[in-house]
């Protein structure tokens, strides 16, 4: 007989006696959790928590969805292949005839779909030796708090310095300027024009421009859709490529698949991770335009490529969500009620505001020790939720994109109740 293995929330001495301390979120959310469904967590104990962490935009569409999850049992009754290394398969194929069909095509995208190691880090790196094979330069530019990954390359690429203190060593080959709205009264995209167009400007001519258009960890940074499109001309006169990160703001969570549509550019290159699986599976790729498509077989690869489980879910992600208007026409409605109660939460604050965009939001209140004492305070109320930016000052709210609305208000009444407990006991006065 299997030993049983339950536990009980308060028993995580297995934790502290033998994970690497590099453990993160599991501190601010100290709870052995044993199950979940939609947008429900669910302790050992049997206490519920209403979940607007979503893996980290892991889980845009909830946890265990019934559907993925049918398929996937299914598959795996059938004796289904479980790993394909980059090998062709009856699953792979139909999760790239599902995304060829409902997500490319419908958005004249003609790029060729790149399967990576199986982290967000991993098609970043991808991406990065893509941009410098097909240019033959080295340079990569990136953003002031852009968050990337912190594999080398990546890591590289990515502006918290306390991430790039892990490497132990001198991270190379990136130039990083102002992202959008940086600084008051500067205009980050004409100054990078003007460093390029310098002889003496100091930036080596790129192999690629780099940026997220929300910075997920950032702080929930939002570049307008001028500065977006200022960025791709500058990398096309420049002969860059332009590589857009959508592996937090991708899939739905700005309130399109792509957080880049309806801004009029296209881009180079897109690394994608996170809910592309749908189902918190590792799977991770890169969107390749066919003309930089140059690695050679096996150039850049990785074992877990073929987590074919990770495909069937994927497939049924995209035949359910996005196969139609439906999901994403709601997802504005969605996005609406949540501007609403964040605006909420910003007035009980003063100089308190919103940040991000679509379904990626969050109120920057000042400080990360404010941010953090509500965070857990939410967290001590049955909401799991947790912060981001330069100095973990903001409020971010991640939930799954089909959160019910009642479900969604009870989070959001929490979060207000945590907001105003932590505010009662601290010099901060409610306005």
């Amino acid at each position: 007989m299997p030993k049983d293995m339950t536990i009980h929330t308060s028993d995580t001495a297995i934790f502290e006696r033998r994970e690497s301390a590099a453990r993160s979120y599991c501190r601010g959310i100290p709870t052995v959790f044993a199950s979940a469904s939609g947008s429900i967590m669910r302790g050992a104990d049997g206490a519920e928590h209403i979940d607007f962490l979503a893996g980290c935009s892991s889980l845009n569409y909830g946890h265990n969805d019934p559907d993925m999850k049918a398929a996937l049992i299914a598959h795996l009754t059938a004796d289904g292949i479980a790993h394909g290394l980059d090998l062709h398969t009856t699953a792979k194929a139909a999760f790239l005839d599902a995304f060829e069909s409902h997500i490319l095509a419908p958005r004249g995208m003609d790029h060729r779909v790149m399967f990576t190691g199986p982290t967000g880090a991993n098609a970043v790196e991808a991406a990065m030796k893509i941009a410098r094979k097909s240019t033959g330069r080295t340079n990569i530019v990136a953003f002031t708090n852009g968050f990337h990954g912190v594999t080398m390359g990546a890591l590289a690429a990515t502006g918290n310095g306390y991430h790039r203190g892990g490497a132990g060593m001198e991270t190379q080959g990136v130039t990083r300027v102002p992202y959008d709205n940086y600084a008051d009264g500067l205009d980050s995209a004409a100054l990078l024009d003007q460093m390029l167009s310098d002889n003496s400007g100091g930036i080596d001519a790129p192999a690629a421009i780099m940026l997220e258009t929300v910075q997920g960890e950032g702080g929930l940074n939002a570049a307008s859709a001028e500065f977006v499109r200022a960025v791709a001309d500058i990398a096309k006169r420049h002969g860059a490529l332009l590589i857009l990160d959508d592996i937090q703001a991708g899939c739905g969570r700005t309130g399109k698949f792509f957080s880049f549509e309806e801004m009029g550019v296209m881009p180079d290159l897109v690394p994608m991770a996170k809910s592309v699986s749908g189902f918190g599976l590792p799977m991770a790729l890169v969107l390749v335009r066919p003309q930089h498509d140059v690695f050679g077989p096996a150039e850049h690869n990785g074992t877990f490529r073929g987590n074919t489980h990770a495909f069937v879910t994927a497939r049924v992600a995209i035949e359910k969500f996005w196969a139609d208007s439906a999901f994403e026409a709601d997802l504005s409605r969605r996005a609406a009620l949540i501007e609403t109660r964040l605006t909420e939460l910003a007035s009980l604050i003063p100089g308190a505001y919103l940040k991000g965009r679509g379904l990626m939001r969050g109120v920057d209140v000042g400080t990360g020790e404010l941010a953090g004492a509500i965070c857990k305070r939410a967290f001590q109320g049955g909401l799991i939720i947790e912060t981001s930016g330069n100095e973990d000052q903001v409020v971010k709210v991640l939930a799954p994109l089909t959160t019910p609305d009642a479900l969604l208000s009870r989070g959001f009444d929490i979060l207000l109740d945590a907001a105003r407990d932590v505010l009662s006991t601290t010099k901060i006065a409610a306005e």
